[in-house]
């Protein structure tokens, strides 16, 4: 991993033209969750080639403003200087690697990993059961915290007819609760 720290948001912006295909880690440093994705990046950086960007939101203040990021950590993907991939929070290195190479390893192929999708809030139990499990098993997911957003638990309740979360989709289908078998069916996990 090359890691690069950002100073400002004109300094993202020549790190850009440089380097038009890379990642930017928003975090705070000092902050759990920040200190956390800062720490599982680090630890990434002998098994990929990747070129990542950072920026402490304690230290400067206008590069997440500029991609209305509002929460730290936040990893977001360029591709052609155009932002892409979302991943918020810190997750298992499974996770992250999924993130970068988005690829259902569990299956034995190499096909696409389908769309993942999940419906949480902080307080739910089986919410970090099942984001844990998605994780040790290299499924990258796009986590939705139905707690700070309204429209997207409406969204949720509409399509599955249920207010209880865990909540998943996967590739529009609906899985409500950690229903094992019914995600590894899916997802082609072997278990």
């Amino acid at each position: 991993m090359n890691n690069i720290t950002i100073h400002s948001l004109e300094d993202f912006r020549i790190q850009l033209t440089a380097h038009p295909d890379l990642y930017l880690l928003i975090y705070k440093k000092g902050a759990t969750q920040s200190d956390c994705a800062f720490s599982r990046l680090e630890s990434l950086k002998d098994k990929n080639n990747l070129i990542i960007a950072t920026v402490n939101v304690a230290e400067v203040r206008d590069v997440h403003e500029e991609y209305n990021i509002t929460s730290a950590p936040t990893l977001i993907e360029f591709k052609n200087r155009k932002p892409g991939k979302v991943l918020k929070g810190c997750h298992q290195e499974g996770a992250l690697e999924g993130f970068f190479n988005p690829v259902a390893r569990t299956s034995g192929t190499t096909e696409k990993q389908k769309t993942v999708i999940v419906y949480t809030t902080p307080t739910c139990s089986w919410c970090k059961t099942l984001k844990d499990y998605l994780s040790s098993n290299h499924i990258y997911f796009r986590e939705i915290d139905v707690s700070k957003d309204e429209k997207a638990a409406t969204e949720m309740v509409k399509r599955s007819g249920q207010q209880g979360v865990p909540q998943t989709v996967i590739d529009a289908q609906v899985v409500v609760g950690f229903d094992r078998n019914k995600i590894n069916s899916l997802l082609n996990i072997n278990a």
